[in-house]
């Protein structure tokens, strides 16, 4: 590949993230502020974040979780917060014993209180252990906030609230989820005393 085109293949790819990055400010503004209010809520009343997702969704769970946990801009107390995708021998135990679909829920059910948050990454919504994570979430008068793309997928209608890119790709998906998140992150540091 001549450096022409790979140059312009990564400038023609920033230029399409900071375009979806635009018109996600543009069109679901109100639906940040939300989920900003929903994980700063949480973290003001002591309650813990937990974050689930497959592939691509759980290495952001983990990033964010960790970025609670330890810091993210700002040298502060850390943050309670937990991601359902780290424990090996758990997510095997109960894939096997109870299937795939419960590797969360059956998380959720043992350490979810009134009180916390489960943040679901999912760009399709579609994911049965995410769903299943959401419905063991509500039983438990746990509130849910999703993070998906494209419609929402069936996730939609089990989260309390949803932020949806407006985007058919995943990977984008995923890049604008984590930018907003990062951003929350810091106005949830920045609110500490």
């Amino acid at each position: 590949m001549s450096q022409p085109i790979a140059r312009e293949a990564v400038t023609g790819g920033l230029r399409e993230l900071a375009e979806l990055a635009l018109r996600t400010a543009n069109e679901i503004g109100p639906e940040l502020e939300r989920a900003a209010e929903m994980i700063s809520g949480t973290v003001d009343r002591g309650g813990t974040l937990f974050f689930c997702g497959n592939g691509g969704s759980a290495a952001d769970a983990q990033h964010m979780a960790t970025e609670y946990v330890v810091r993210y801009m700002r040298n502060r107390q850390a943050l309670a917060a937990i991601a359902l995708t780290t424990d090996t021998s758990l997510l095997t135990a109960a894939g096997n014993d109870l299937g795939f679909d419960m590797i969360f829920s059956r998380q959720v059910e043992a350490l979810c209180r009134a009180g916390d948050l489960l943040i679901i990454h999912s760009t399709s919504g579609q994911s049965p252990n995410v769903l299943r994570a959401a419905e063991a979430a509500r039983a438990r008068g746990v509130q849910v906030l999703a993070f998906s793309a494209r419609d929402g997928g069936l996730l939609r209608a089990l989260a309390d609230h949803s932020v949806i890119v407006p985007t058919q790709r995943t990977d984008r998906a995923q890049e604008i989820h984590l930018c907003i998140e990062h951003m929350i992150c810091d106005l949830v540091e920045g609110g500490l005393s």
